[in-house]
């Protein structure tokens, strides 16, 4: 990697992490120096996201996620290490220093170029003989030429090899194309375009670059809607369709529909934040990329069994992410864009003002189970909607809707508010029991969070974080008699974290979570912010670094000719009859 230290640092300086986070997260609570908020990695309600200004490091004590200001924008943008640095060098105003791409950013670049020349060649498409078919498919759904230039909509000629061709004389390969998912590979070994005889409606990121495609089928047999393959620069789950045009609406909430019609024909009727996910079900990364521009979401699925479903499973996602949900009921149309086109824009929008809330929709779909003239189906709504109502963490709605629910079965207010009581209470003593297990696994608590880095020897594990812990934390420890060799160390994460660190202490580089990012993966990171977590006395650190050196090199011994009793012990459980 080519960019100079001293501007990583200034870089640094000027993109303190607790202004960029903020961005992207509410950090409402304050504990000592940490500020804390919902994470933005993974779902959850009570708020385990930390972020210390004074250590310039992040850390969730929930899903382990940690590093400094430029690993967050790796994780929360989806970009590459230089990419990342490029990103906040924008935002502070400071010009990228010459030469600084490694060969995955140019791979990167290059494919982002590749992206962009296939997106132009479709939407040029449009205009020849070859777009015929998508013309006339634009008209039938009555798509206006604003739309199509807006969405950047293209054709995809129905031939083997128009793409391959075009993007041939711009000097991408074949294996540029594959690597893109622009052509697929036959069976004696040839290349042959992958999007075919399709309207093609380009996938642009947040920050308006095309990343990928979808295409529907204009005649013909096959599949309705086909969609890129995850690339290096796509990740399907992790992105929205439109998201980019949507971003900036005034609206207040985003409207999440199923396809990429529905999308086009909700901004052309003046609903300019629609969205759709990627030719899958909702994902969690999806949900938390919405919850960065909003806080509240109406989901406009097709009125059909599936969406119905799909709907259901979106609300548990954003429940969870503290996003406000409300659900349309299209009656009458299949769908926003059949809606629309019968009913037009102002009956859209009504519908979406008189929408009802998440919970009262699960209600509603709860209540359409049972005939509550029969006493036993009665008793069983009242069970079911309680138990429903018992995951509210809000004690007067817990009562309100305690209240509705009572009303609707025609039983008294006071024998529902009871049973959403005792339901609330068994949920939260089985959490506290949950809690009470974890804390009661001592080998668990030195386990990384990342079940791919666990540690086969703990004991040894937790004398080399607290080794790396005071390396970090006291650079000139380096000169500490008988530092051992990364290969010493029984876990590969921490040796390579170890061997990473020692490195640049010795070679006079600055020692910092930032420095650190370049040549650490980012489960890597997470763990070296996660041991920099744990306390560390440092007025006799010349003795504790002596100590976590003699327990490494105690522990290598064992397991390299002593006796381990952990690995006898495991040996023996595979060993049939065993017992202990």
């Amino acid at each position: 990697m080519a960019i100079p230290e001293k501007f990583i640092s200034e870089l640094t300086e000027r993109s303190d992490i607790v202004d960029v986070v903020s961005g992207y997260v509410r950090l409402n609570k304050r504990s000592g120096a940490n500020l804390f908020g919902l994470c933005p990695f993974h779902s959850e309600k009570t708020a385990s996201f930390s972020v210390n200004r004074d250590k310039q490091i992040y850390h969730c004590f929930g899903c382990g996620k940690g590093g400094g200001v430029i690993n967050f924008i790796m994780e929360i943008e989806n970009l590459s290490y230089p990419e990342a640095i490029a990103f906040l060098a924008r935002r502070a105003g400071m010009q990228m220093p010459e030469e600084t791409d490694s060969a995955e950013s140019r791979r990167r670049a290059r494919m982002f170029n590749l992206n962009r020349d296939a997106a132009r060649f479709f939407y040029a498409q449009l205009a020849e003989p070859a777009g015929e078919a998508a013309r006339a498919y634009i008209a039938q759904r009555g798509i206006s030429g604003a739309m199509v230039k807006n969405f950047g909509l293209g054709a995809a000629p129905d031939s083997w090899d128009s793409l391959r061709k075009a993007m041939h004389e711009k000097g991408y390969t074949d294996q540029d194309l594959f690597d893109a998912g622009l052509v697929k590979r036959g069976k004696n070994g040839g290349f042959y375009d992958a999007f075919r005889n399709r309207l093609m409606f380009p996938v642009i990121d947040v920050q308006g670059r095309v990343i990928g495609f979808s295409g529907r089928i204009l005649s013909g047999e096959g599949a309705k809607y086909i969609n890129s393959p995850d690339t290096l620069v796509y990740d399907k789950g992790r992105n929205l369709f439109a998201l980019n045009l949507a971003k900036k609406s005034k609206s207040g909430y985003i409207i999440l529909s199923e396809g990429n019609i529905d999308v086009v024909s909700l901004h052309q009727a003046g609903f300019d934040s629609a969205v759709a996910s990627l030719g899958t079900a909702l994902t969690a990364e999806q949900a938390r990329l919405i919850s960065r521009y909003t806080n509240e979401v109406v989901i406009a699925y097709d009125n059909d069994g599936a969406g119905l479903k799909a709907a259901q499973k979106a609300i548990g996602i954003f429940e969870k992410l503290d996003v406000k949900v409300r659900i349309l009921r299209m009656d009458g149309a299949k769908d926003p864009d059949e809606f629309i086109k019968r009913k037009g824009p102002e009956a859209f929008r009504k519908l979406i003002e008189e929408s009802e809330n998440q919970l009262d929709y699960r209600l509603g779909a709860v209540l359409r189970k049972y005939d509550l003239t029969q006493d036993e189906q009665k008793v069983d709504y009242v069970r079911e909607a309680g138990e429903l109502l018992a995951h509210i963490p809000d004690a007067v709605r817990r009562e309100i809707y305690a209240r509705r629910v009572a009303e609707t079965a025609g039983v008294k207010a006071e024998v529902v508010a009871n049973e959403v009581e005792r339901r609330h209470r068994r949920l939260l003593s089985a959490g506290k029991k949950e809690e009470q297990r974890k804390l009661t696994q001592p080998e668990r608590l030195v386990q990384p969070a990342d079940r791919e880095l666990r540690y086969e020897d703990p004991e040894s594990a937790v004398a080399e974080e607290g080794l790396i812990r005071l390396l970090y934390l006291e650079p000139a420890l380096i000169a500490a008699p008988g530092l051992p060799p990364p290969e010493d160390f029984s876990s590969a994460a921490l040796g390579k974290i170890y061997g990473v660190l020692t490195g640049r202490i010795r070679a006079g580089g600055a020692v910092g979570a930032d420095m650190l990012a370049g040549e650490l993966k980012p489960g890597e990171m997470d763990l070296l912010v996660s041991l920099l977590q744990k306390p560390e006395t440092l007025s006799r650190s010349r003795q504790s670094a002596a100590d976590y050196i003699a327990k490494i090199e105690e522990r290598k011994e064992r397991r390299q000719g002593g006796t381990d009793l952990r690995a006898l012990r495991d040996r023996l459980r595979q060993t049939k009859g065993y017992e202990g």
